[in-house]
């Protein structure tokens, strides 16, 4: 099943089921983010709205982007703001849903479904202001070795999402490749047990002024 079929699927029990890596990468953007001023926001991989209507009170213009339709019928119902645009787009292709420059990006659980990260950085690097952020909340990598992937249940039995395993260096690596100047990297653990290996990686990025 390719991804955005599985997402469709999915689409309909992602809110109500039990995700820890759902919620605990929300807790991270929000974290990230807080402090930061933005008026223009590009969210990229918007699913269900998870995390657009918490951006939508804080930006002042938002354009929300997810490859699945079955998750953005979800969102549009549950963001009625009128700051905020959602769009269904294959980030493989062509980005007509971007207009003009942004002051801040973010990927929340999207990147793990692309092979090769450098395109998609430097694509959002074009697009932001001079001095702007990316943020990229991802299942961490030790999560990814350890053979951790998107999965839901049906009738049919457990549905795995496909998904490609990155290093940190490789999130880094693309980001300065892009002309993106790492600001900030924390991890984030189940129960905030730092004992335990860690759920969550988030990234905070800077483009050069």
């Amino acid at each position: 099943m390719d991804t955005q079929q599985a997402y469709n699927n999915w689409s309909s029990q992602y809110d109500s089921n039990h995700n820890k890596t759902r919620d605990l990468e929300a807790t991270a953007l929000r974290s990230a983010l807080n402090g930061l001023t933005i008026g223009r926001h590009l969210e990229l991989g918007c699913g269900t709205g998870k995390n657009s209507a918490w951006l939508s009170e804080k930006v002042t213009d938002l354009t929300a982007v997810d490859f699945s339709e079955g998750m953005l019928a979800i969102a549009r119902d549950k963001v009625t703001a009128t700051n905020t645009r959602f769009v269904q787009a294959d980030l493989n292709g062509d980005w007509h849903f971007a207009t003009g420059l942004y002051d801040c990006i973010n990927f929340s659980l999207v990147l793990e479904h692309f092979d090769d990260l450098q395109p998609l950085f430097k694509k959002a690097a074009a697009l932001l202001q001079p001095g702007g952020y990316l943020y990229a909340g991802e299942l961490h990598p030790f999560k990814q070795y350890s053979g951790s992937k998107a999965r839901f249940d049906t009738e049919a039995g457990t549905q795995v999402v496909e998904c490609y395993d990155h290093h940190v260096s490789g999130f880094t690596n693309a980001a300065k490749a892009a002309g993106l100047q790492l600001i900030s990297i924390d991890e984030y653990f189940d129960g905030a047990d730092r004992k335990t290996m860690p759920r969550i990686l988030a990234m905070l990025f800077r483009k050069d002024a």
